[in-house]
């Protein structure tokens, strides 16, 4: 029985059945591709991790190296599983040419090693250990994402030719917020071109306990070893691999919610529209003694089949559409070997999401219970009591249009009604505005607060290895110092220190010195260091130390400890977001780089500089800093860009199909008013704009509210995420035309055509159908 009243049921209400099924699809669709990219993000970068023995702890130095100490050191240290020292050449851009391409303009720090003898090992795109032959050169996989080099391509590197044998992933530096990217030689090639180079060397441990890492740790900085670089952990390697794709999924998960939420909006809009259509035959049913529950099933089990057929079209589309997903973390990391468990997983959310759906169905149901059968079937409708306007008359609003009047009047009388409509389009704005503003944040010159940098035009960075770095450092400053064109410059160079902490152990800190209030950051608490006695630490760093504005640091300076007070805390998503300011002088520590950044009177002067003192300085990497923002984050802005254009057709698809079936609703529902209103001489158009308002002054309240929801409550949601880096606060970057003027006016568009859609055969309601005596 009830498969044939169901079946009769969809084909007599296709376009109810078919919306319904639609957004089930979609929540289905987007909770299972959420589940299978979370799960293959995860399982390929285990895989890649595992495959690879990513090293727990690495400290990178430039300098001289004692490598019988380090080995000492690792030997006497029970948890310490393998130790290596692996070098990497780093060689200026303007050495590595590809046909007729060179990385001159690449702010990364490029060069060369050979493959380690235990672990960090680096692996072709099969996951295979790379043992390149003479000749040959396997280069970094985002070279060959951004077109830069193909396979056979002839290669000269530091005027030696090659051949691109392939590309390679490299657990450590895969990410383009690392600073440095390895090409794999063979040994012969690499002692050729080494004297060419600057030797910097990766001293990399396994350890036994991971647990005991921090304390590990904390003995290298207390031994006094090597540490004229930064220092990363595997947990670090873990987030700066999977933060571009990870961001991609919080997106998703994002919509999914939102989507499953609209999803069970949908489905009480087309219940409700049906009891409405149904409402006689519901009352005949009372009457007649046909039990509640009974009543119930046979909505019920057509809600369950359109939840069951959705669910498995959700799934099988989920297959669709996964490797376009999945294509990022498949080339820099690999096959998932979770891929099992990622199906499972997305079967249990979406069997979730059909429970849940009968579970809201079976609730709206319950409204069975306060239908009179004698109403039913001598009104055939339910008659709502109208509140909230009685003070509005036509005679008072002179400055509206009648029909304008009366639908805006509709709205107000039947508030709850309404309700469930603008709940959609506040969801549908959120959707449609917070990743737009999340792509306007990170790709705006204004991120570069977020990176404990302030806002100028021009980089230019010298690695600490370069021969005669000061002397090099004065020669760009008075350069740039002499430039017309250049209205202030700074130059700021980071070293490493030892850092006492309460509990008597030392770790290694990296600090930034210079004068700071020339480009000044915004400082969440306190202010930017001024004295000799001032320190600024980055929130992850004041965190970690437990360290507060106006609290005393002792730092550690050769075997002489200095007291400095922490005048203030900012944020920064650079270096695993752990780093330092100060302004004190200091010539015992070995400099980790050194950067001249410089402002210019006319910033569209910045190509042409960039390139002028690129050639008079090649020993140090130039760049604007558009250009150093796009590159180190280009990879994270090119995933959340995608996100915010998906989002944007979500939004409109779900506003079209949610307001045209609101729209049906409403025209079912008023058909008696209609036909009386047509009865009295109003036609078809009066009718027609009467809706139209309706739609437009809803939509006009959704995309406030939906924008205050996206500007406080996605705002929060965003710098939860960015935050996890080493943010410790956030704002949105917003492009008023977009976020205020296109999409507002890219949804109003929708609702008119859904909304003309929907009131196409007002027209066609009669007087004689519906008056009663």
């Amino acid at each position: 029985m009830y498969k044939k009243i169901i079946r009769n049921d969809i084909l007599q209400s296709k376009l109810i059945t078919i919306t319904t099924v639609i957004f089930v699809t979609a929540a289905a669709m987007l909770v299972s591709l959420a589940a299978i990219v979370a799960v293959n993000l995860y399982g390929a970068l285990d895989t890649l991790m595992t495959k690879a023995k990513t090293p727990h702890f690495m400290q990178m130095h430039a300098g001289e190296i004692d490598i019988d100490r380090l080995t000492s050191f690792a030997q006497q240290h029970s948890n310490v599983e393998e130790f290596q020292v692996v070098e990497f050449l780093n060689l200026d851009g303007s050495q590595f040419t590809f046909g007729e391409r060179s990385l001159a303009s690449s702010v990364q720090d490029n060069g060369l090693s050979v493959q380690s003898r235990s672990f960090d090992y680096l692996l072709d795109l099969d996951g295979q250990v790379i043992q390149a032959a003479d000749g040959e050169v396997y280069v970094p996989v985002g070279y060959m994402k951004d077109n830069v080099v193909k396979v056979g391509d002839r290669a000269v590197i530091s005027g030696k030719e090659f051949t691109v044998a392939g590309f390679l992933r490299d657990s450590t530096m895969n990410s383009s917020l690392s600073a440095s990217k390895r090409f794999l030689v063979s040994s012969n090639d690499y002692a050729h071109i080494k004297p060419q180079g600057h030797p910097e060397y990766l001293i990399e441990f396994r350890l036994k306990d991971t647990t005991e890492l921090g304390s590990f740790e904390t003995a290298y900085a207390n031994a006094g070893l090597e540490m004229n670089g930064p220092t990363v952990t595997y947990a670090l390697f873990r987030m700066m691999n999977a933060i571009s794709d990870g961001m991609m999924v919080g997106v998703i998960l994002l919509v999914s919610f939102l989507v499953v939420a609209i999803s069970f909006l949908c489905i009480r809009f087309t219940l409700l529209a049906k009891i409405e259509e149904d409402y006689r035959e519901i009352g005949v049913m009372k009457a007649i003694g046909l039990r509640i529950s009974d009543i119930k099933k046979i909505y019920l089990a057509k809600y369950a089949a359109i939840a069951a057929a959705g669910s498995i079209l959700g799934f099988a589309l989920s297959f669709v559409f996964k490797g376009m997903l999945l294509e990022n973390i498949r080339l820099f990391m690999g096959e998932s070997d979770h891929t099992a468990l990622a199906y499972v997983l997305a079967m249990i959310g979406i069997l979730l999401v059909f429970i849940a759906i009968v579970i809201y169905v079976n609730g709206v149901l319950k409204r069975f219970r306060r239908i009179s059968a004698a109403e039913a079937i001598r009104f055939g409708s339910l008659q709502e009591k109208h509140t909230g306007a009685r003070r509005i008359t036509l005679s008072g609003s002179r400055l509206l249009n009648t029909n304008v009047f009366l639908g805006m009047k509709d709205v107000i009388s039947r508030k709850r009604l309404y309700a469930t409509m603008l709940a959609v389009l506040v969801l549908s704005s959120f959707i449609m505005i917070v990743p737009q503003n999340l792509y306007n944040t990170i790709s705006s010159k204004s991120f570069t607060g977020y990176m404990g940098i302030g806002s100028y035009d021009l980089r230019m960075q010298l690695s600490g290895n370069v021969d005669n770095l000061s002397e090099k450092v004065a020669d760009i400053a008075r350069a740039v110092q002499s430039d017309q064109a250049i209205s202030q410059f700074a130059v700021l160079t980071t070293k490493t220190f030892r850092v006492k902490l309460r509990d008597g152990t030392e770790e290694n800190i990296k600090i930034e010195l210079g004068d700071h209030s020339i480009f000044p950051i915004a400082y969440t608490k306190g202010k930017a260091p001024a004295a000799e006695n001032d320190i600024a630490l980055s929130t992850l760093y004041a965190d970690d130390m437990g360290y507060e504005v106006g609290e005393t640091l002792t730092l550690v300076i050769g075997d002489v400890e200095k007291k400095l007070i922490v005048s203030g805390i900012y944020s920064d998503i650079t270096n695993g977001g752990k780093t330092a300011k100060a302004v004190f002088s200091d010539q015992s520590a070995g400099t980790m780089w050194s950067i001249v950044s410089a402002k210019l009177y006319d910033p569209a002067l910045v190509a042409v500089k960039v390139k002028e003192y690129s050639e008079a300085f090649d020993y140090a990497k130039t760049s604007d800093i558009d250009e150093y923002v796009k590159q180190t984050f280009g990879s994270t802005i090119s995933a959340v860009k995608t996100a915010s254009y998906v989002a944007i057709v979500v939004a409109i698809a779900i506003t079209l199909l949610i307001s045209m079936l609101f729209i049906r609703m409403l025209v079912a529902k008023d058909r008696y008013s209609i036909a009386v209103m047509n009865a009295f001489g109003y036609t078809s158009t009066d009718v027609k704009v009467q809706f139209i308002s309706r739609s437009i002054f809803i939509l006009i309240i959704g995309v406030l509210l939906g924008t205050i929801l996206a500007n406080t409550l996605g705002e929060l949601l965003a710098g939860l995420v960015i935050s996890s880096f080493g943010a410790s606060t956030f704002e949105f970057t917003i492009d008023p035309i977009s976020a205020y003027l296109l999409s507002p006016l890219l949804m109003a568009i929708t609702v008119i055509i859904a909304t003309l859609i929907g009131v196409a055969h007002v027209g066609h309601i009669k007087i004689s159908n519906h008056i009663k005596e």
